[in-house]
């Protein structure tokens, strides 16, 4: 067991790693345990993965999605025992959607400023005790209500792409055949669709025009965790053969709901982040630098549109990057091998898991779908009305920038 040691050294900006990762089984309702008794799964295994204990652990840092999401107000002051955070540091953080990314990188913070050494990251939801369409469609004070949930405020999102890209029909199929074919692989994964064709998804309802039923996220109940040390818990792990994934870099972007001229398909923010973080990862051509992208996508069209906003191809060139099989297994830069956010969907969580499975590539703890060689990941989420952005990139060998 590693010897705690709650605070780092003041010598400026230090390393940092993810250190083990945990995770529930996704699915769309977890009536067998409480919202407590789900998340300490995910934790308890992040901590098992990690091979540490409450004692090595010097602050918790949790996130999730609105609470009327789930119908309890802040439910982590009546979990800290839970969480394992009496007596401890908690904090939480919340940016919408992108909620599981951004408490990723504040955890991260709290170890690369040397405030502590070794921070549990956690995040869940569990969407059966309420109701997220409701929840979404409340009237919000200055704005326009949607009343439409989720799919009815991107939906024109979607149309707005597929106008200026001039993007076939089919794209959005793709991308769900080959994430749900993912997800397969993937023993964590709520929807697991080994035969679902094109043609499948194409025959399904149509929800808000363009997006199909089998084109949507579910809706699940779950939570995942992860631990983040600095360079000498690194080291500790890394004495006994383990591997770990050095966080290279992170970056957090914001921009308003609403403004004139506001390029909902490919959003300032997005490019404002990724940018930031190719530069900070010391990253010329992502494309070929990365080895597998968690990208969150809840619709399936936001595959080739994110891929533009994040600079991995150019803009209008998204959709024949992945008609072209390039994000498939296989292809030359796979994107969500674990199956994403259209097989597993709690939302508080889903940023988070994107940040744990990219881990658990360089890590090479990702099983069945483990993409060879993978060295350098990315992970990503995006919340709100596509205005809050957070990534990072890990990698399997030690930053030198």
């Amino acid at each position: 067991m590693a010897s705690n040691n709650s605070r780092g050294s003041a010598r400026g900006k230090q390393l940092a790693a993810v250190l083990g990762t945990g995770q529930t089984y996704y699915v769309a309702k977890r009536h067998d345990v409480t919202m407590a008794g789900m998340i300490r799964e995910a934790i308890d295994r992040a901590m098992a993965d990690a091979h540490v204990g409450w004692d090595d652990i010097d602050a918790i840092v949790i996130g999730k999605a609105p609470d009327l999401f789930e119908g309890s107000m802040m439910p982590e002051l009546a979990m800290s025992d839970a969480l394992g955070a009496n007596g401890k540091p908690l904090l939480r953080v919340h940016t919408a959607g992108s909620v599981g990314a951004s408490t990723g990188n504040v955890a991260t913070s709290l170890v690369q400023s040397g405030v502590h050494k070794r921070v549990l990251a956690v995040s869940w939801e569990k969407q059966s005790e309420s109701n997220a369409m409701w929840a979404l469609s409340t009237p919000v004070p200055f704005t326009m209500p949607v009343g439409a949930g989720a799919g009815g405020f991107f939906a024109p999102h979607v149309r707005s792409y597929i106008r200026r890209s001039g993007a076939p029909d089919h794209i959005g199929a793709l991308v769900a055949v080959k994430d749900r074919r993912n997800g397969g692989m993937n023993p964590y994964a709520h929807l697991k669709q080994a035969d679902i064709t094109v043609e499948s998804v194409m025959e399904s309802q149509m929800l808000w025009d363009p997006i199909r039923f089998d084109e949507t996220c579910p809706s699940s109940d779950g939570a995942c965790a992860i631990v983040i040390g600095n360079e000498d818990a690194a080291k500790e792990v890394l004495s006994e053969g383990r591997k770990v994934a050095w966080i290279h870099a992170t970056a957090m972007r914001t921009e308003p709901l609403s403004y004139a001229g506001r390029n909902v398909a490919n959003p300032q923010a997005g490019r404002d982040a990724s940018a930031a973080l190719w530069k900070a990862a010391g990253i010329t051509d992502p494309l070929t630098e990365i080895d597998e992208a968690e990208i969150y996508v809840p619709f399936s069209w936001f595959e080739p549109m994110w891929l533009e906003n994040l600079g991995f191809v150019a803009e209008g060139e998204g959709w024949k990057f992945t008609e072209a099989g390039e994000t498939a297994l296989g292809g030359r830069m796979p994107v969500n091998a674990s199956g994403g956010v259209l097989s597993s969907n709690p939302i508080g969580a889903s940023g988070m898991i994107r940040y744990a499975e990219s881990a658990m590539q360089v890590m090479e703890r990702a099983g069945d779908h483990q993409v060879d060689g993978a060295r350098k990941a990315f992970g990503h989420a995006y919340g709100g009305g596509s205005q809050y952005f957070a990534m990072w990139v890990v990698g399997s060998d030690r930053p030198t920038n």
